[in-house]
């Protein structure tokens, strides 16, 4: 093909000068009819019926704003159509609009669509004229023909006789909204949609008024009675350690029972007379119940705790919430998600579906030959032909032979803690370390043990809900838990997420920031593991539960336990009470694994191995699930694990052993995987805010002051179970050290006498390498440091 015929085959393509100038004559037309619109507007709103018109002859000048052509052309539409002739000026108006829009809109003119608009115009100019001269014919107006007109009148004329006043008008009033949906284009099933949407927000806003109203009104009383027990609390002065009548003194300060405004302190003083019948006879005997080097002064708070436990008054109330679909998008659902399968090349049917307050999961029966893998496969191409965020295809269903399909609610329901905790299945619940998760996808309390877990690890990227979803644990715990029947050891390396707990008296130390004094933390559960296991290997029990009974039944015979683990020799004869679970909390694992190292690996794998019987747990969080974070250690030790949203498929698996969770939605939505589960399930975390979390930390505060064990932090204990796992920072004979030997051959071995390749050879942390060679300074085995760094081997082989 030349040159000249593929000029000629191209199509002709506008200049744009012809562009600009279609443009400018568009607008000058829409102008144009826009000033007549106007006009017209202004002469039917001067009309005088004394002007000279059609059927007024005069000789005087005409007062209509638009002159003698005004007053006639006025005169001539009000006798034809009456009222109705106000749309004339109206349809010039709209018709300006079209034509100025005309040029900016893409698609192909088609002339049907005028004569569609005229014929509305044509329809709603009858039907007014027509209803104006029925139901106005009485009315006193300056028209020469009544309301209606010419028009009017005779079309009211011949519709009345033959259907009637009200027929005719029905056929009037449907001849207007007729007219007026051919004119705008307009459904008025819309509009009345519209007008249902808009009343029913109308609604949701007086009734979300109504509720924070209601909750201030609660949140005033809450306060009221809080500052009521202030003065109360104030009053209490602080516990003495070894003074046995300090309930006598505070006694003595109580009211007289007929002061009536003091009902609170007299409500209090049972309990008081309780904890000294309680406390009263162990005072005669030596507080500290095991060996010197392994027990903690005492197990139970400093301060007295008083009252009762804290109430769920102190949370925020649950309010009524609409979400997810209605039953009839939900039918619309099954049917475009069939439809769509079908597209992709799967034959499926949707036989149960299951809303929830955040998701709604279509179970499917796939047709014969159908793969459930070919569905997974087809996750994010379901998301994105369904326009929802993201799906997640559960592949089995335990007891079916259905496979799943969870897509998001289009509104999701904000589940409170209070949703969880008010249930009947928590409060009917005898699980001694009850965790509230929040709902399941069905809207039910998911309350988890983790004394049978036994360990708890949980991971999530930022903004996953991670946080929040430790914070409702911990609040399920103190909410139901005293500190004689729980303690706490907090890690939190970031010293942001944990430190809202500090002086609560659940905790045996303070929040632990510094990662020396986190794996002395550690190692101070190990030995007391031990210490634990001992006791019951001496009573006979194998359980921390069945110790404790074992006590329990010895106090209602009368009777106490001596400590099989005090020195005879001694001449000190001491008394078991009652162990606590001990609950560690790390928030953030990955920091201190890369602080640490190797040492916290090996504690925390000695802990999830043996600590489950001693009642001591862990729940260790963090935000990086990597595989050098997660080990294979720690994994096969920690079998209950929790997924929040992570960034990849590959996260997921490294912490659930598959995919899944990269497709969660984010907000405390989390995949549980229970011990021995073949597969997780999607659990709707349950959301605690900050002002939540102080409230009840400063209930506890009030009633009481922690006991904190002083060698927690300092490393100082010492046990032959901790052989290779000394404390960091403790100051031994170094020579004593049981790998001193073994340091000395190695060095003398490989003659190398760095710190570094002893720390590498025997894994254990700096401080202790360095106090090993330091050793063999001494000893005169190696030499001092040289200028370049080395030292020197002084020994041969």
């Amino acid at each position: 093909m030349t040159e000249q015929e593929k000029t000629t085959a191209t199509p002709h393509q506008p200049s744009p000068l012809a562009d600009r100038l279609r443009k400018a004559l568009y607008e000058a037309g829409a102008l144009v009819l826009a000033l007549v619109g106007l006009m017209l507007a202004l002469a039917l709103f001067s009309f005088d019926p004394a002007d000279p018109g059609w059927n007024m002859t005069s000789q005087q000048a005409a007062t209509n704003l638009m002159g003698l052509s005004g007053a006639w052309l006025a005169d001539v539409l009000f006798s034809l159509a009456g009222a109705a002739a106000w749309l004339l000026p109206l349809a010039i108006v709209h018709l300006a609009i079209q034509v100025m829009r005309r040029p900016w809109q893409n698609e192909a003119w088609d002339p049907f669509i005028p004569s569609l608009r005229f014929s509305g115009l044509m329809l709603l100019l009858v039907g007014i004229a027509a209803l104006a001269a029925m139901h106005f014919y009485d009315q006193e107006v300056s028209w020469a023909y009544g309301a209606g007109g010419i028009l009017g009148e005779s079309l009211s004329s011949l519709a009345g006789p033959l259907l009637g006043h009200l027929g005719a008008t029905l056929v009037f009033l449907t001849a207007c909204f007729a007219g007026f949906s051919l004119i705008t284009g307009w459904s008025w099933f819309m509009i009345m949609d519209e007008l249902g949407s808009l009343l029913v927000r109308l609604f949701e806003k007086l009734k979300n008024t109504w509720w924070k109203a209601e909750l201030f009104r609660r949140k005033e009383k809450e306060d009221y009675y809080r500052d009521a027990r202030e003065p109360q609390t104030e009053s209490l002065p602080p516990q003495e350690k070894s003074a046995p009548g300090w309930l006598e003194d505070i006694k003595q300060r109580l009211p007289k029972p007929e002061a009536p405004k003091k009902s609170p302190q007299e409500y209090r003083e049972p309990h008081l007379e309780t904890d000294d019948e309680q406390e009263q006879e162990p005072t005669q005997e030596p507080r500290l119940l095991t060996a010197e080097d392994l027990q903690p002064k005492r197990q139970h708070p400093a301060g007295p705790v008083q009252g009762t436990k804290p109430g769920l008054q102190l949370l925020d109330a649950s309010r009524p919430q609409q979400a997810g679909f209605t039953q009839p998008e939900l039918e619309a659902l099954a049917v475009l998600l069939q439809q769509r399968l079908i597209e992709f090349g799967v034959r499926a049917e949707v036989v149960d579906v299951h809303p929830g307050p955040v998701i709604t999961r279509f179970e499917l029966e796939l047709a014969a030959g159908i793969k459930s893998s070919k569905v997974a496969n087809l996750a994010l191409d379901l998301a994105r032909a369904l326009k929802v965020p993201s799906v997640r295809v559960v592949e089995v269903i335990s007891g079916k032979s259905t496979i799943g399909i969870e897509l998001p609610n289009a509104k999701r329901a904000l589940i409170r803690l209070t949703e969880v905790l008010d249930h009947d299945a928590f409060t009917l619940d005898k699980h001694p370390l009850p965790l509230a998760l929040g709902q399941d996808i069905a809207g039910n309390p998911v309350v988890v043990n983790l004394a049978k877990m036994p360990h708890l690890l949980v991971a999530g990227t930022t903004g996953s809900g991670k946080s929040v979803g430790v914070n409702a644990m911990l609040l399920s715990l103190l909410l139901q838990r005293s500190p004689e029947e729980l303690r706490l050891i907090m890690i939190d390396p970031k010293m942001l997420e944990l430190s809202v707990y500090e002086g609560i008296p659940h905790l045996l130390a303070p929040v632990v920031t510094d990662m020396k004094e986190a794996a002395n933390s550690l190692r101070w559960c190990v030995a007391e593991m031990e210490r634990r296991y001992q006791l019951m290997a001496a009573l006979g029990v194998r359980n921390i539960t069945g110790f404790n009974a074992k006590l329990k039944e010895a106090t209602r015979n009368g009777g106490k336990v001596v400590d099989p683990l005090v020195d005879p020799e001694s001449g000190r004869q001491e008394y078991l009470e009652s162990l606590p679970y001990v609950v560690v909390v790390i928030d953030e694992f990955a920091d201190m694994m890369m602080l640490v190292g190797k040492k916290v690996e090996e504690l925390i794998a000695r802990l999830a191995q043996k600590a489950r019987a001693a009642g001591i747990h862990l729940i260790l969080a963090t935000q990086r699930p990597s595989v050098d974070v997660i080990t294979g250690l720690i994994k096969a030790n920690i079998p209950t694990r929790i997924a929040f949203q992570v960034s990849s498929k590959i996260d997921s698996r490294t912490i659930l052993d598959q995919g899944g969770a990269e497709q969660l939605l984010g907000n405390g939505d989390m995949l549980y995987l229970p011990t021995g589960a073949p597969q997780p399930e999607r659990v709707h975390g349950a959301f605690v805010d900050d002002d939540e979390v102080h409230r009840v930390v400063e209930d506890w505060k009030q009633r009481g002051t922690p006991d904190y064990v002083e060698s927690i932090l300092s490393g100082d204990v010492e046990a032959a179970s901790l052989a290779g796992l000394e404390a960091e920072g403790a100051d031994n004979d170094d020579e004593n050290d049981p790998l001193y030997d073994e340091a000395v051959a190695f060095v003398i071995e490989s003659r190398r006498a760095s710190t570094s390749s002893v720390q590498r050879r025997f894994k254990i942390g700096y401080n202790r390498a360095a106090r090993l060679v330091d050793a063999m300074e001494r000893a005169g085995l190696v030499s001092p440091l040289q200028a370049n760094g080395q030292r020197e081997l002084l020994v041969g082989e």
